[in-house]
């Protein structure tokens, strides 16, 4: 089964009844060989200090720098979201490819990909890029699906199409 993860429901709904998933399903929509689900936005956000250390809850000015190893992320604590996030994980464990479907720009890239890291999503993964939902936009994109690690400099924060990176 193909997933496809969208920012929003909205939108996974425009996508979803362009390739033909139109079962609708608990968070997610199935059909056609796809199941699309959704996120609502950021599902996922740094840890804070004390995550790293529990002395570094209390501010003191004698724990500055507070520099963990590297930067992790959790998912963040919200009922809807904890429920969702199940779902997408479930949906993962499937999938023989997940389809990125996150806004095109470095912040829907960064949602997903974090989505993705803390499901612990290891297989391949394919990007949508669009910059409409019409049912052309949508068809015209699944039939050019780009690899997810063409999309790496994005979510390192890089000028996608600059030839200095």
């Amino acid at each position: 089964m193909k997933v496809c993860i969208a920012e929003k429901p909205s939108v996974a709904r425009e996508i979803a009844s362009i390739i033909g998933a139109t079962k609708r399903m608990d968070g997610y929509f199935e059909g056609n060989g796809y199941q699309v689900t959704w996120t609502f936005g950021h599902f996922c956000t740094l840890k804070t200090p004390d995550d790293y250390q529990p002395h570094w809850k209390k501010w003191d000015l004698n724990t500055l720098p507070m520099l963990p190893p590297t930067f992790e992320t959790k998912l963040i604590s919200n009922t809807g979201v904890k429920k969702q996030f199940k779902i997408i994980k479930e949906l993962f464990k499937g999938a023989e490819v997940v389809i990125n479907c996150g806004d095109a720009g470095q912040e829907g890239e960064l949602i997903q990909r974090w989505v993705m890291k803390e499901a612990k999503y290891k297989g391949p993964v394919q990007r949508l890029w669009i910059s409409s939902l019409t049912a052309e936009a949508i068809r015209e994109g699944f039939e050019n699906l780009k690899g997810g690690d063409e999309f790496d400099k994005l979510y390192h924060g890089k000028d996608l199409w600059s030839p200095f990176y």
